[in-house]
C-alpha cells in the first residue's frame, strides 16, 4: 500500500513540474478563466476579472503584515516586470487579511512595490469565492498571537482572461520573464 501511494505522489508531482525550457508550470485549460469581484484599493471602485481583459495578469493572494513571503514574491515579480518594461501587465495582489488591510494601506504597499501591482480587498464572501475558485487556502485567527496562513502561489493569466501558468517559485524573475513573453502578442 505504502508504494502504490509513493507511486501516486511521485506521478502527481511529475504533472505538475515545469516542462521544456519553462520555468513555470503550464497549467492551460486546467482552471476557470480570470474572475472576481472585489475593491481596488488604489481609488475604492469596484472591479471584476473582466476589467483585466486585453492584459496579461497575475493573481496572488498574501497580506501587507506578512515578514517575509509576500514581499519576497512581490519583490521578484517586481523584477519580473523590469524584465518585461512596457508589457501590458498587471499583478492583482488580493489580501486574505481584509480585517487589518484597508483600502489606503493596501494601496500603499502595493504602489510601493510596483506601479503595475494593484490591491484588491474584498468581503469575507467576495475572498472565500475567488479563493475557492483557484483552489487557494488561506486562514487567519486574530489570536493572540494574530496568524495569517495563505498558499503561495502564483497565477498567470493571458489578454483573454485565461490561465496559462501556475508557480511557487519567484526566485528567478529572468526564467518568469523568458515563460511570460510566450504570452505576449
Amino acid at each position: 500500500m505504502r508504494s502504490i501511494f509513493a507511486l501516486l505522489i511521485a506521478v502527481f508531482l511529475a504533472a505538475c513540474t515545469p516542462t521544456g525550457d519553462s520555468h513555470m508550470t503550464d497549467i492551460s485549460g486546467a482552471m476557470p478563466a480570470l474572475d472576481f469581484q472585489m475593491l481596488r484599493a488604489s481609488d475604492g471602485k469596484p472591479v471584476t476579472g473582466k476589467d483585466y481583459r486585453g492584459r496579461i495578469t497575475l493573481l496572488y493572494f498574501g497580506y501587507t503584515n506578512c515578514p517575509d513571503v509576500c514581499p519576497a514574491t512581490l519583490s521578484n515579480l517586481a523584477l519580473m516586470l523590469e524584465e518585461l518594461k512596457g508589457a501590458p501587465i498587471t499583478i492583482l495582489f488580493v489580501t486574505v487579511d481584509p480585517a487589518r488591510d484597508t483600502l489606503p494601506i493596501l494601496a500603499q504597499y502595493a504602489h510601493a512595490l510596483a506601479p503595475q501591482i494593484e490591491g484588491l480587498r474584498g468581503t469575507q464572501n467576495e475572498l472565500a469565492d475567488v479563493a475557492r475558485r483557484y483552489r487557494v487556502a488561506y486562514s487567519v485567527k486574530a489570536g493572540p498571537p494574530y496568524e495569517v496562513m495563505h498558499s503561495g502561489a502564483v497565477f498567470f493569466f493571458d489578454a483573454a482572461g485565461k490561465v496559462r501558468f501556475v508557480t511557487t517559485d519567484t526566485s528567478n524573475p529572468a526564467a518568469m520573464a523568458r515563460d511570460v513573453r510566450t504570452l505576449l502578442p
